[in-house]
């Protein structure tokens, strides 16, 4: 009898225990969580930045004067025939120098404000010898010097843009950009006749304000360093200033008077790069 009883509590156990790993094997593998994958935000224009700059400008104002002789009826005009009329080409310049802005970005859009500060190397003089003069009775033969000097010190700007982001990741931007320019430099006109001594000068004012619109294209390579390059065309409106004669010249050449206008127009290409905060 007990041994029977022992092959009974035997069969049981390992039905039991077979029972038990059949349920656990139905039960569900515990596995580790997959690691969360990082997917960085994406880029956006907005906030402030600080940044450097550098090119060339061009300038594309004309340059005249146009001397008066009110006694051309009874010299023959010999002064005005030997006067030059135009001041010379224009010549390019380096311009370089540091800018600070804001840009918001709403949608596709960007909306911003831009200041910059400049310095120019761009500076043009114009000497010239006239023609001798022909019946000027005792001023036979004798010429005026024609010298002139035109030169851009510093140029800044302070302008509104409005951009378009042109790729999926936002980092390229398309923008047009116009606001207010500012400009100093210096400007000087003088004719002078060796014969008499008589000399005629002048010189405008430094400082000019004018507008300046453009556009560009600008690109973030980091979420921090931005670079772009753009093209701005600058009026800082014109100079027309008269240049009196001294007490030789209102002996030699009575009544005679200079005028002379100057119009400052440049193009600038430049290339610049920015920190955005």
């Amino acid at each position: 009898m007990t041994n029977r009883w022992l092959k009974g509590v035997a069969v049981a156990a390992l039905t039991a225990a077979g029972t038990m790993a059949a349920q656990a094997a139905d039960l569900p593998t515990r596995k580790e969580a997959p690691a969360p994958i990082f997917v960085p935000p994406p880029f956006t224009w907005t906030g402030f930045y600080v940044g450097v700059n550098a090119g060339g400008i061009w300038p594309s104002g004309g340059r005249n004067a146009s001397i008066f002789d009110p006694n051309a009826g009874i010299d023959g005009g010999f002064i005005n025939a030997g006067f030059p009329g135009g001041l010379g080409s224009q010549s390019a310049g380096f311009i370089g120098g540091g800018q600070a802005g804001y840009n918001w970005q709403t949608g596709a859009f960007v909306l911003g404000v831009e200041t910059d500060f400049d310095g120019s190397t761009l500076s043009k003089s114009f000497n010239n010898v006239g023609t001798p003069f022909v019946g000027a009775g005792v001023l036979n033969g004798d010429f005026l010097t024609v010298n002139g000097k035109n030169s851009l010190s510093w140029l800044g700007t302070t302008r509104a843009r409005l951009g378009f982001v042109a790729t999926p990741d936002n980092r390229l931007m398309i923008y047009a950009t116009g606001g207010v320019a500012y400009a100093g430099g210096n400007s000087q006109f003088s004719v002078f006749d060796a014969t008499t001594g008589s000399i005629f000068s002048g010189n405008p004012g430094s400082s000019r304000v004018g507008w300046v619109i453009g556009g560009g294209v600008e690109y973030a390579v980091t979420n921090n360093i931005t670079i772009k390059g753009e093209y701005l065309y600058a009026d800082l409106g014109s100079s027309n200033f008269t240049s009196v004669g001294n007490a030789a010249a209102a002996i030699a050449f009575p009544g005679v008077f200079v005028n002379t206008k100057i119009d400052y127009n440049s193009s600038i290409f430049r290339a610049a790069v920015n920190y955005k905060f």
